[in-house]
């Protein structure tokens, strides 16, 4: 049941990649954060301290939802690049759904 969930996060994260909405490079999260665009931060569960750190500080200001999903080689194998700490959400309905498959 666990793997079918990720599954459907990851094929949703997929297809928000392909309509460029999300970013996964640090500068262009941060930015997406500050600039009120972020809908939903997904953090890898083994990023390091410092960068859940400035994440969650950074979200908490912003007031950015944030979840903890995969870790940094499955985040990256997702959206077919290097691994990934942190995964920003730019659009609203992706954002729901990918909360509504992380609270099931």
């Amino acid at each position: 049941m666990m793997q079918m969930k990720n599954e459907k996060i990851f094929s949703l994260l997929g297809l928000a990649r392909r309509a460029g909405r999300i970013c996964w490079q640090e500068e262009a999260n941060l930015a997406a954060i500050r600039s009120g665009r972020a809908k939903l931060l997904l953090l890898a569960g083994d990023a390091g301290r410092a960068t859940v750190k400035k994440y969650r500080d950074k979200s908490r200001y912003y007031r950015v939802p944030v979840a903890i999903f995969a870790d940094k080689a499955t985040l990256g194998r997702a959206l077919g690049t290097t691994p990934r700490a942190a995964v920003t959400v730019l659009d609203e309905g992706f954002a729901r759904q990918i909360t509504r498959e992380l609270c099931e």
